[in-house]
């Protein structure tokens, strides 16, 4: 079974297969450490974190690089408005990505460049691209990129250039900028104390610094080489930020950059776009204030497909919630059965989950019919139980199965410490049976009350009570 995803640039489903015959090579953007990420943001970091592990899941070999975006406008401008260096403001964020990236269990890159660190590999680039004349000095002192130069400038987004104002008589600063225009865009940004204060490197161009888009494209080529299989993003870096990229490193190099782009689209809060001003603005951090956990967050946002908009609701994510506690009733179903049973679970039910789910994947990473295939094997195995057909070995089998799917998901609460059960809360409820085995009801109420305040239930089984999060 081969896997085939969307190629953003040639709009067709493409067979996945490393250039190099060994290691697919993939550049995910990363953050730009300014604040803390939204959940904007994170779902498309779970999209690239499902499509590295179904990479990986049909056998491939993955290097990831993802950048941090430790130099642009906006870390500049929080880092003066402060007075601290640019280090001392970005470096909370930057951890604070990390310590997100755990708790959405998105498993690590093998490489995370910040921006600073390869300024040297930048200046680089923009002077062979001035050597090709594809590079000018402006008369602000800033060295721009001449898209006129570069044919097929437009190529990954599929934007009729000719529709739209463009030329070297227009010319843009800004990191970001109005995607209705095309214009030369910076390579280097002169410097200029009242907008910079003193943050600033020396190049062979005067003072400044890098401009945004050169800065992917020389920690990519550096790191990756120039012909990488993958590159990945949300949908709104394909322009101008991903065009950009293409046109520097294949101006650069005279090779083809990227084999393969994918784009998230973007998501919604209540079908309206996330902004501050509407109030419907959240981090993670955010979501976890309000008592929801990593788990939850990660299978809403994982849920729908990439290709298409993704609407965040609380009712959504008390949804995602409600069935996760649902999967993790039928795991501590198969971990408490003790009775042995002499039922085939080799076929039908195990095999035909598996092709399905990875079926799915294979088909662009089609995760709806993905989690479709696992809910029915849920379902049968469920009634299998009912049944008594389903003993201790039986019950290991399937939970087999289930860790072999969560290879990809990475999100099925498979271990005790995915239940959210503190020993004190375990060592309440021991209080409360023993309380009950002695008759003593005040003591027993009194555990069952400490229960209940830490949001969790009380659940009786014919092996014991055990905890249960949810709702009292």
């Amino acid at each position: 079974m081969k896997l085939k995803l969307y190629n953003t640039e040639t709009r067709e489903k493409e067979e996945i297969a490393p250039i190099d015959g060994h290691t697919i090579k993939m550049y995910t953007c990363g953050p730009t450490v300014y604040n803390f990420a939204h959940i904007g943001n994170f779902r498309t970091y779970i999209f690239e974190d499902l499509l590295r592990r179904t990479l990986k899941f049909f056998g491939h070999k993955v290097f990831q690089v993802m950048n941090i975006t430790d130099i642009d406008d906006k870390t500049i401008k929080g880092a003066l408005a402060q007075g601290i260096k640019l280090e001392e403001f970005t470096q909370p964020f930057t951890d604070a990505f990390f310590e997100d990236l755990k708790t959405l269990n998105i498993e690590p890159a093998e490489n995370y460049p910040a921006a600073t660190d390869y300024i040297q590999d930048m200046i680089v680039v923009i002077q062979k691209l001035l050597e090709k004349g594809t590079a000018y000095h402006g008369t602000d002192r800033s060295v721009y990129f001449a898209i006129d130069q570069f044919p097929s400038y437009g190529r990954l987004s599929h934007l009729k250039i000719d529709e739209l104002q463009a030329g070297a008589s227009q010319r843009v600063e800004a990191d970001e900028y109005d995607k209705e225009h095309v214009c030369d865009f910076v390579l280097w940004k002169a410097y200029e104390q009242v907008r910079d204060g003193d943050i600033f490197w020396d190049s062979p161009f005067g003072p400044g610094r890098p401009g945004w888009h050169i800065e992917c494209s020389a920690m990519a080529m550096q790191i990756l080489g120039e012909c990488i299989d993958i590159h990945c993003g949300g949908v709104d870096n394909m322009f101008p930020h991903h065009e950009n990229e293409i046109a520097q490193c294949e101006a650069f190099s005279g090779k083809h950059f990227v084999k393969h782009w994918l784009h998230a689209e973007h998501l919604l809060v209540d079908h309206r776009k996330m902004s501050k001003s509407l109030g419907n603005f959240f981090t993670l951090r955010d979501l976890l204030n309000k008592g929801y956990h990593g788990p939850e967050i990660r299978y809403l946002l994982l849920q729908t497909h990439y290709k298409t908009q993704l609407n965040f609701t609380f009712q959504g994510l008390d949804g995602a919630k409600n069935t996760l506690e649902r999967l993790s009733d039928f795991i501590y179903r198969l971990k408490e059965v003790k009775d042995a049973a002499n039922y085939d679970l080799s076929l039908p039910f195990l095999v035909k989950a598996g092709k399905a789910f990875k079926e799915a994947l294979a088909d662009d990473l089609n995760i709806s019919l993905a989690l479709a295939a696992l809910f029915d094997l849920v379902r049968e195995i469920n009634s299998l139980c009912d049944q008594g057909k389903i003993g201790m070995r039986e019950a290991k089998t399937v939970l087999e199965h289930l860790h072999h799917m969560d290879q990809v998901l990475g999100v099925l609460p498979l271990e005790e410490k995915a239940l959210h059960m503190a020993s004190d809360l375990e060592e309440a409820l021991q209080k409360r049976q023993d309380a009950r085995t002695q008759k003593n009801w005040k003591e027993a109420d009194k555990w069952r009350d400490f229960i209940h305040a830490a949001g969790y239930l009380i659940e009786d089984t014919p092996s014991g009570a055990r905890l249960k999060k949810g709702k009292v």
